[in-house]
């Protein structure tokens, strides 16, 4: 659900501008989706350790029961009185907190309960359905909005969360507790310096990249965030209490390169669909449900392969056998399909970079998983994985501002005028503009491709774990420390 609904609306945003009358308005309409992962990656440094204090059990019930309601007034969102974008943001908002108290404690829960060697399988299987959901947004938001319109998307959250609220109360074990202090200072350092890096990059091309209100300019903006994100890291070093970011955790080299591998697959997977959509809605003039549907093998893919890797990462004694080779395919099924993005090219062709996308997703998602927290011990699984699925969020985030302004710049160079309102209208553009569109959608996508290229070299440096398989003589699993 967290991940599915951190996709599903990039099908639906040519129909929500429709709906809620924002023409050409790419940074409002990405504020949709950027509200959402901000409200989810900024807390989860905080909700993993509140998931160590009062139990993972607790927080997952508290933040599925967010989740579920918020997704329902996301769905009311145009409906209400006073409603629009705005209430849709905020809707969004609450939705993405909810999401960030439940997602660390899926992976603390797995932490906790598998043995080291027996993780493989069970974040295999984890991770893959992140990717799969991932792959799948898009498609179900295709289906649900031709079907029911741009509100579907939210309101199929209910159903859904209501019986994963009766499946958790049964099912999922309560586990013994840890003390915590709560690092405030840390958390307004860090909130402030990613709401001011966020913003900075969604609305510089609103304002130009240029002065917003007197002297405070966005590039100011987007430096004051860097320069307080700074100082977040340098507190989280120096100070006497309880670190919301304990830098010792960083010291284990397969955590650290991990959580740089999933920063950036984040940042691409969640800047790939936007382009891709707009371009087949608007230049192909496919339905959301046929748009998104060119990426069904990649969703495919995933799922065939999701077992087979799991049990993989069980047997490979070094991890970058495995994810190397799959963030390859990943980056080369980002550019393949950017190099098809033309207006005459076949929709057939299309399936076989998504299917290589599919490979190579499930390669990645699952082992980085295994690989960031094989080595921790138990009284860091929730600060682990609270970073583990921080660092992702914000790559995530970071990722749907930067896009937004790419689109627009890229737009405004191919098309200056008022083409960009046109191909945010839903509709098909006229013949003479779609091969520019189509440019910029293809360069803009080209973005995200690069930033794989990060995940890759992190890959190449990861070592294997410190300890072997059972039997080979090799220290207990769980001994290692970072």
């Amino acid at each position: 659900m967290i991940m599915l609904d951190a996709t599903i609306v990039s099908v639906a945003n040519p129909a929500i501008m429709r709906g809620l009358g924002l023409g050409g308005d790419y940074s409002g309409v990405v504020w949709v989706t950027s509200a959402y992962l901000l409200a989810y990656a900024v807390p989860l440094l905080v909700t993993g350790r509140l998931g160590d204090r009062f139990g993972p059990r607790r927080m997952f019930l508290v933040g599925l029961a967010v989740f579920t309601l918020s997704s329902a007034w996301c769905g009311l969102a145009g409906m209400l009185p006073g409603g629009g974008l705005g209430m849709l943001v905020a809707a969004r908002a609450a939705q993405g907190l909810g999401a960030s108290f439940i997602s660390p404690q899926t992976m603390a829960i797995i932490t906790r309960i598998f043995p080291p060697q027996r993780r493989g399988v069970a974040m295999g299987v984890w991770g893959s359905v992140a990717g799969v959901a991932g792959l799948v947004g898009p498609i179900a938001g295709g289906v649900l909005v031709d079907a029911f319109g741009w509100e579907s998307i939210f309101f199929v959250n209910v159903p859904i969360g209501i019986a994963a609220l009766i499946a958790a109360s049964r099912f999922v074990p309560k586990l013994p507790t840890h003390a915590h202090r709560f690092d405030l200072p840390g958390v307004a350092l860090f909130v402030a310096g990613m709401f001011l890096i966020v913003f900075g990059l969604q609305e510089g091309n609103t304002y130009d990249w240029g002065p917003i209100v007197g002297p405070i300019s966005v590039v100011g903006l987007i430096v004051a965030g860097l320069v307080l994100l700074a100082l977040f890291v340098v507190w989280q070093g120096v100070q006497r209490g309880e670190p919301l970011l304990p830098l010792a955790v960083m010291r284990d080299r397969n955590f650290a390169l991990a959580n740089i591998a999933v920063t950036s697959t984040g940042f691409a997977v969640t800047t790939f669909n936007l382009p891709l959509i707009f371009f087949l809605q608007t230049v192909r003039g496919l339905t959301p449900t046929q748009g998104a549907l060119v990426l069904a093998p990649s969703a495919v893919m995933s799922v065939i392969l999701a077992r087979f890797v799991g049990r993989l990462v069980d047997r490979v004694v070094n991890p970058r056998v495995l994810i190397a080779p799959g963030a390859v395919a990943y980056l080369g099924g980002m550019v393949w399909m950017a190099w098809l993005m033309r207006p005459d090219t076949p929709i057939w062709l299309f399936l076989l970079p998504a299917a290589l996308l599919g490979i190579g997703g499930s390669f990645v998602w699952g082992p980085l998983s295994t690989t960031a927290n094989r080595s921790l011990p138990p009284q860091w699984a929730g600060a682990g994985s609270g970073i583990y699925n921080t660092t992702r969020q914000l790559g995530a985030v970071i990722g749907s501002a930067s896009i937004a302004a790419l689109m627009e710049a890229r737009i405004a160079a191919h098309l200056p005028g008022a083409a960009p309102s046109a191909g945010a209208s839903g509709m098909v553009l006229p013949e003479p503009i779609r091969a520019p569109f189509a440019a910029a959608m293809a360069e803009s996508l080209l973005l995200p491709a690069g930033v794989l290229g990060i995940a890759l070299v992190a890959a190449l440096f990861l070592v294997p774990p410190p300890f072997r398989r059972p039997g080979a003589g090799a220290p207990a699993p769980g001994s290692a420390r970072p």
